[in-house]
């Protein structure tokens, strides 16, 4: 003989919405926690950046594969993913060399500023020691 369980309390609840998560009807499709201020722009530009270089030579290579194959389509969108990442790789080293400028800038001016005040201490150094040989 085959005992059945006792679903009645599972219905019940799962009609009163007694369960620990949220239907769909529940939910925020879209957050919208925007504000105007937000910039829409991708985290350092976008995914697997630090790796760019990599990726311009595996897709290269997988384009070559492909031409060699016959297929020209397929080499060709490799190719476009090659040069996506290519780009990607100059943003990052013009990044790199405006950052490079930028504190050298701002060294210069630093080291501009240490002479000057140096040089104002030697000339008030100076004219305290003119004046006490003059008197």
């Amino acid at each position: 003989m085959v005992t059945f369980r006792n679903n009645n309390n599972r219905r019940s609840s799962y009609r009163r919405n007694d369960r620990n998560f949220k239907s769909n009807g529940e939910r925020n499709k879209f957050n919208s926690n925007f504000s105007n201020n937000d910039t829409f722009q991708r985290k350092a530009p976008g995914r697997n950046n630090h790796n760019a270089s990599k990726l311009i030579e595996k897709y290269n290579n997988l384009a070559r594969e492909a031409l060699s194959g016959g297929d020209k389509i397929l080499s060709e969108n490799y190719f476009q993913h090659a040069d996506h990442f290519m780009r990607i790789l100059k943003d990052q080293e013009s990044i790199k060399k405006m950052r490079y400028t930028e504190n050298n800038n701002v060294n210069e001016k630093i080291n501009l500023k240490e002479n000057k005040v140096a040089n104002l201490e030697t000339k008030e150094e100076n004219s305290n020691k003119a004046e006490t040989e003059t008197s």
